[in-house]
């Protein structure tokens, strides 16, 4: 699985095969979000599957799927949610870990400036800036 650290509780990541969620409790994560809508492409897991696996690892499964670019306002909500009341560290996953990252940034869990949210999704791998002015928004 390749994890790309966000923040110290924060790793977003491309879609994982559920075997690999057994590896993320020794690691010291607890919870997972998964941001794909069940079937989104063929090959996809599917989401009892992802569900099960975590939760026979020992982890909080949360779904909040998010496409089509469009990050509503209830999913910005539901995702700050997790994380704000989620203890250890949580991984949130998509298709590429795009969609994860930006509702992280959307979220603003830490209330951090919308210049530091863009570094921090780039230094995870990800490109935000075109939401610069949404991001400004929830300064």
């Amino acid at each position: 699985m390749e994890l790309r650290i966000v923040d110290e509780t924060l790793a977003v990541a491309p879609q994982p095969a559920p075997e690999e969620l057994f590896a993320l409790a020794a690691q010291g994560f607890s919870a997972v979000i998964c941001n794909r809508p069940d079937g989104e492409e063929p090959g996809q897991p599917p989401l009892d599957e992802m569900r099960r696996a975590a939760q026979e690892a020992g982890l909080a499964f949360h779904h909040i799927p998010v496409a089509g670019g469009l990050f509503p306002p209830a999913a910005v909500a539901a995702f700050g949610a997790i994380r704000r009341g989620t203890q250890g560290k949580v991984l949130a996953y998509c298709r590429t870990g795009t969609r994860s990252v930006t509702l992280d940034a959307l979220a603003n869990v830490g209330g951090i400036s919308a210049e530091d949210r863009i570094a921090r999704a780039k230094a995870a791998g990800y490109d935000v800036s075109a939401l610069a002015d949404r991001l400004a928004a929830s300064d």
